[in-house]
């Protein structure tokens, strides 16, 4: 399993906002700059985070994002689903229809069976972890300069 860029992205972008004051507008070119993210992509990010509630829109001469919730209320599954959509390491994990196997392993896969343990162990860590741990761990984490 490999994020992409978008989930990547998605994170590091609403990240920068949990580390502003919460009522301060944040400009998405500057998000951009200061995580080195191409600014349209970002905004076709941010756009489904909005949707979504993760974020929240503020248009205008000093427009940017917001956090809509406090970063602890915003799970990382919550964000990474947002842009990507359920996690699912192989398609067959959701649904023993989408298996192109089935008929070759008589209707049981043990990959498959190791493959839903893993995802719920997965599923776990990103719904058990908050954007302010996150935060947590980045501040604890920084080098002084």
């Amino acid at each position: 399993m490999q994020f992409t860029k978008a989930e990547e992205y998605g994170v590091f972008g609403v990240l920068y906002l949990a580390e502003k004051d919460s009522s301060l507008v944040t400009p998405l070119s500057e998000i951009s700059e200061a995580q080195g993210i191409p600014e349209k992509f970002l905004a076709k990010i941010f756009q489904s985070l909005s949707k979504a509630g993760i974020v929240r829109s503020h248009r205008g001469v000093r427009g940017g994002f917001t956090l809509s919730k406090k970063a602890n209320e915003i799970t990382i599954k919550e964000i990474l689903e947002t842009i990507q959509g359920p996690y699912h390491l192989m398609k067959c994990v959701s649904s023993m229809s989408e298996c192109d196997r089935s008929e070759k392993i008589n209707g049981y896969c043990a990959l498959r069976e190791l493959l839903v343990i893993a995802e719920k162990q997965l599923v776990d860590v990103f719904e058990g972890h908050t954007l302010a741990d996150l935060l947590a761990w980045q501040r604890a984490n920084q080098i002084p300069h």
